[in-house]
């Protein structure tokens, strides 16, 4: 069965929306293995651990990726625009996606030593830079797979693949490598001698990548490049290129000029979720470290399964009402949960906060990709994950600043809550994308 593409993307089928998909599902790999739950805990905990002087090696990782949050904000949108203008995103994500999979197996050499804690934080840095911007083209591509009635499901299911791909992958790597006491761990008996168990775990997330982002780049059709000057400008010629558009943008369109802002405060109030959900786990509501992992595992299943439900809404009711709908829901529910202790309470009200975080982020990029010019999907993406960044410091700033003030780590909630509420807020002024005019944009 097939579908009819809009932006010029011809005819997509069942199988290139699924190989589509499967990059996600293959991404997951450095996000779930690389940042979340493995290697950089690897980093901080055992490379790390002996670290002479007086910064420790969380401080340095916080930096490193700060770095890195730097360059994604000066790189992405120019990247984006490039790839658009060339007419080659597909040869953009092989690219970018190669070099995140290089790093990945770079990684293998770090051993278990403080002098190897240098050579970490580069390739995890750079690995995290390359990896927002191969995101960009891959983000541009969901227009080519999918309709304007059926972007959300197709946006849902992307999203979903990822949640589930960390989980399987988050399992293997777990019974395989890690579980167990002495000097092996795992179901295969690998070595803890210099970290090796954590550095196969690493090799094995590479190739995991590798193999399951090859089939978009073979199914998916390129589109034709948009037209521009003979030549087109140069690398540093396009970020002229790009203040220009961008002051056309505030002229013109100041509506997603304002959506960019939204998107990107509610985007950060929702990776704080993830990124200090573990941390509130152990230190607040009395879950055992080794079980943290499985309500990892419990989370991303949830936040998977509402991401596919939220997609049909998004498609009935746009991606504006999905968004609104999860960001008061998550107030809610945190508020509750700062009223709770135990780790009943926390896994019921955790999993309901998880529940509400997959349909929107689902729905924000469907919300981008709706408003987005045909052929320039890229640069907007670009600027979609440029404003992410440059907000990025808002959760882990406030989250610190409310512990720090009411000296409980449960009132760091009240930092998150409020780059959730503030995101909300700024969305409500939004006009809502209509098929009309995403059909417009798409001719």
């Amino acid at each position: 069965m097939s579908t009819a593409v809009d932006g010029g993307g011809g005819v997509a089928t069942r199988s290139q929306v699924f190989a589509w998909g499967l990059w996600d599902w293959g991404s997951a790999a450095f996000n779930a293995v690389i940042v979340t739950f493995v290697f950089s805990v690897y980093l901080t905990d055992a490379v790390g651990d002996d670290l002479p002087g007086s910064v420790s090696a969380s401080s340095w990782l916080g930096w490193s990726l700060g770095a890195a949050g730097l360059a994604i904000a000066l790189l992405a949108p120019v990247t984006g625009q490039r790839a658009d203008a060339t007419g080659h995103r597909k040869r953009s994500l092989a690219l970018l996606t190669t070099i995140v999979v290089g790093c990945m197996l770079a990684m293998y050499f770090v051993e278990d030593d403080h002098h190897f804690l240098w050579l970490g934080l580069l390739l995890l840095g750079v690995g995290s830079v390359v990896f927002e911007l191969a995101q960009v083209p891959y983000f541009a591509m969901l227009r080519q797979v999918s309709r304007p009635d059926n972007i959300g499901r197709v946006s849902g299911f992307g999203w979903a693949m990822g949640y589930f791909g960390g989980i399987v992958l988050l399992l293997i790597c777990y019974f395989g490598f890690i579980v167990g006491d002495g000097d092996t761990r795992g179901l295969f008996g690998v070595s803890t001698d210099g970290g090796v168990n954590i550095r196969a775990v690493v090799v094995l997330a590479a190739v995991w990548f590798a193999v399951f982002a090859v089939p978009v780049l073979f199914a998916v059709p390129e589109l034709p490049p948009v037209p521009r000057a003979a030549d087109g400008p140069g690398f540093f010629g396009s970020y002229r290129v790009l203040w220009n558009d961008l002051r056309a943008l505030w002229t013109a369109d100041r509506n997603t000029v304002g959506y960019l802002v939204a998107s990107a405060l509610f985007r950060d109030g929702l990776a704080g979720v993830f990124t200090f959900g573990a941390v509130l786990a152990v230190n607040v509501y009395g879950i055992a470290s080794g079980d943290v992992l499985l309500f990892g595992v419990a989370a991303n299943v949830v936040a998977a399964l509402g991401a596919l439900a939220a997609g049909r809404l998004d498609d009935r009711l746009g991606p504006k009402t999905v968004i609104v709908w999860s960001l008061s829901s998550m107030l809610v529910t945190g508020a509750l949960l700062m009223a709770v202790s135990g780790p009943v309470g926390f896994w019921i009200l955790g999993l309901l906060l998880c529940l509400f975080v997959g349909p929107a982020q689902s729905a924000s990029r469907t919300f981008m990709a709706r408003l987005s010019p045909a052929g320039r999907e890229g640069q907007m993406f670009g600027l979609y994950a440029t404003t992410g960044r440059a907000v990025s410091f808002l959760s882990p700033t406030l989250f610190g600043l409310f512990a720090w003030m009411l000296s409980s780590d449960r009132a760091g909630i009240i930092g998150l809550l409020v780059v959730l509420a503030a995101g909300l807020a700024a969305l409500l002024a939004v006009r809502p994308p209509t098929e009309t005019s995403y059909r417009a944009a798409a001719r």
